[in-house]
């Protein structure tokens, strides 16, 4: 690990030179854990050409010490990180222009940049970090592959459990417990369960609807280990899909087999996006199709780079993204079909190895 974070702090310091800083402030969470291994919950990061300073308070001080090792200088402030950063940066010659990731600070915040730390030159950034986060090193690959495993053992666990009569809720309750049982360390997000009619709201809460013989039944969840996460769909009958559900079902699976074949090295988010609508489209459910086709994936379950009909940045060897296309029928129901893929230099490989076959639970 300290030999990868190392190399993160290379790659941002040589992002930082080419940005003419002389150092970054780090708010955002998951960007202080991908550069220090620091995964608590109240921390700020200062990176220059020669420093990487961690400032935390005093119920991380064990933590801290465990996770970040030599990889930060860390700080244990009794009072204020701010106070601790002031101090920081005036014992620092030479770093006057100092960036600041303006998507993550709050106001409150940056009127603290304009006020106590007026005497440097704050300068808002977007993505330095983010942008180092879009490919994945082995020991990152391996922990999504980690995560997608037990996300796939809870969803066998949740599924030999499902019938009639059960609530979504008491569904998302089902997978949860077997989600923590597999190993997981939290939830990325929500759990997705919707049925019948409700699984044509993509990102449905779990309700209080009774599931029903007859019923789609969309489980969109993930796991999480070592902070890293997986995202998968699935969606399955209750009782025997009718001739309707087979050819929505089998629609989606074609859209998501196409893509999750095609994405490369060099394509571009726009170009993957389009694989699965023009499939869809031309099968004459294109209007069902709303959302993009998928997200990075990392220390977040949401993250660059995009899969979307906008995006035409190019994909890139070890970026992790999901591929999800679905079909959305208001008053009828809906189907996704969601798996996790690593982008290798030779195409995409597909981490999910759970069915995609449409599944009718008895």
């Amino acid at each position: 690990m300290a030999d990868n974070r190392a190399v993160r702090l290379a790659g941002l310091r040589d992002a930082l030179a080419r940005a003419d800083l002389d150092g970054l402030l780090v708010s955002a969470l998951p960007n202080v854990q991908y550069l220090t291994g620091f995964s608590g919950s109240n921390a700020l990061v200062l990176v220059t050409a020669r420093d990487c300073v961690l400032f935390t308070d005093f119920r991380y001080a064990t933590q801290v010490e465990e996770e970040v090792g030599d990889a930060a200088t860390v700080r244990i402030e009794p009072a204020s990180l701010w106070l601790g950063l002031w101090a920081a940066l005036q014992a620092m010659v030479g770093v006057e222009r100092v960036g600041f990731e303006s998507a993550h600070l709050l106001h409150r915040d940056f009127g603290r940049l304009l006020e106590q730390g007026a005497r440097w030159q704050w300068r808002p950034q977007e993505d330095l970090v983010e942008t180092l986060r879009e490919r994945k090193d082995e020991t990152e690959i391996a922990a999504i592959e980690d995560a997608v495993a037990m996300a796939q053992r809870a969803l066998q666990g949740t599924l030999s459990q499902l019938r009639p009569g059960l609530t979504e809720t008491a569904v998302a309750g089902i997978l949860e417990q077997q989600l923590r049982e597999a190993g997981s360390e939290a939830y990325p997000f929500a759990s997705i369960v919707a049925s019948g009619r409700r699984a044509a709201l993509p990102h449905a809460r779990a309700g209080h609807r009774v599931l029903e013989t007859g019923d789609l039944v969309l489980i969109d969840f993930g796991a999480v280990t070592r902070g890293y996460c997986s995202d998968i769909t699935r969606t399955v009958v209750l009782g025997r899909a009718t001739e309707e559900q087979k050819e929505v079902y089998e629609t989606v699976l074609e859209a998501n087999r196409r893509a999750s074949g095609a994405v490369r090295p060099g394509m571009t988010g726009m170009a993957a996006d389009a694989v699965a609508r023009e499939y869809i489209d031309a099968r004459g459910y294109g209007e069902a199709f709303g959302h993009s086709l998928g997200h990075g994936i990392g220390l977040e379950v949401h993250e660059s780079p995009r899969l979307a009909r906008t995006v035409e940045a190019p994909l890139a060897p070890g970026m992790v993204v999901t591929i999800e296309p679905g079909i959305y029928r208001p008053g009828w129901g809906g189907v996704r079909i969601e798996d996790d893929v690593l982008i290798t230099a030779s195409g995409g490989r597909v981490l999910t190895s759970f069915p995609r076959t449409l599944l009718e639970i008895d």
